[in-house]
């Protein structure tokens, strides 16, 4: 399967919400449920552990992918993804870097490709 890149930089395939939706395996969603829980101090259900990827047209998204700015943006701009932005990297954008490197990194990689 060819990897997703959100708009913002992270790898979709490789998220764990987007894994057990395509895989429909309960106990990992159960399981992300109870780690993100933990990581992000709410709860979260197995049952919102859905999710089509950030370029879904209408599919199914986990909860924060539904709110995310840099997604909504991306979006309005009619973007592939960020690496593909006029004013890249925005504000929003390199604020969020701070804490995922690894989106910074993917989206330098496409940058570089054209």
């Amino acid at each position: 399967m060819p990897d997703m890149i959100a708009f913002c930089g992270l790898s979709c395939t490789s998220c764990p919400a987007y894994q057990v939706t395509r895989h429909d395996d309960f106990e990992k969603r159960r399981l992300t449920a109870e780690r993100w829980s933990e990581l992000f101090q709410t709860e979260i259900k197995p049952e919102g552990i859905y999710c089509d990827g950030c370029q879904t047209e209408g599919g199914r998204l986990f909860s924060y992918c539904r709110t995310c700015r840099i997604r909504t943006c991306g979006r309005e701009k009619g973007l592939e993804n960020c690496a593909h932005c006029a004013d890249y990297p925005c504000d929003r954008l390199s604020r969020f870097f701070e804490i995922a490197p690894l989106a910074r990194a993917g989206l330098e990689k496409i940058r570089a490709g054209f």
